[in-house]
């Protein structure tokens, strides 16, 4: 994380208790984490932090665990950001991009079961994702272009 980023990520950790209000339901605003390619640098570094953390079924804190839905949902929110808590909701975030417009920070979204988006992940580059993966397994690193996940591929959705 550069220099800048650490600054804005130090200054949202000293605002959070603020803008969370202690729990009152209050939600901190995007304004005040960085956006656009800086924001999406913060948010591929936060998710890298939490390679290792084991999958759980509906997991939202590393302390238990993630699923996938819910490590979109906590990187984001450690920026300052509110996103959705389930993959469908997260898929009506943002906009959608093209393959060769991937950047760090976007949202990977595949069909994995049934029909339409059921896994998300946090692209890296135009190659790499960090994802919570299923049962028995835990948040890591893959391809795009390995033989499961580009079958798999859906569509890609820039939040910031």
């Amino acid at each position: 994380m550069d220099g800048a980023g650490r600054f804005a990520v130090i200054l949202l950790c000293a605002l959070a208790p603020l803008a969370a209000a202690c729990g009152t339901g209050i939600r901190a605003h995007p304004v005040a984490a960085p956006s656009g390619p800086a924001g999406g640098r913060a948010v591929a570094s936060t998710a890298l932090d939490l390679v290792g953390v084991p999958y759980r079924p509906g997991g939202s804190d590393p302390t238990v665990g993630f699923d996938c839905s819910g490590l979109v949902a906590y990187v984001f929110a450690r920026l300052g950001y509110s996103v959705p808590r389930v993959v469908e909701q997260q898929f009506d975030v943002g906009r959608r991009i093209k393959a060769d417009q991937i950047r760090p920070g976007d949202l990977l979204f595949f069909e994995t079961s049934g029909r339409g988006p059921t896994h998300v992940a946090i692209a890296l580059d135009r190659e790499s994702f960090v994802h919570a993966p299923k049962e028995g397994g835990a948040v890591r690193i893959e391809r795009l272009s390995s033989s499961y996940w580009s079958r798999r591929f859906l569509a890609a959705r820039r939040w910031l």
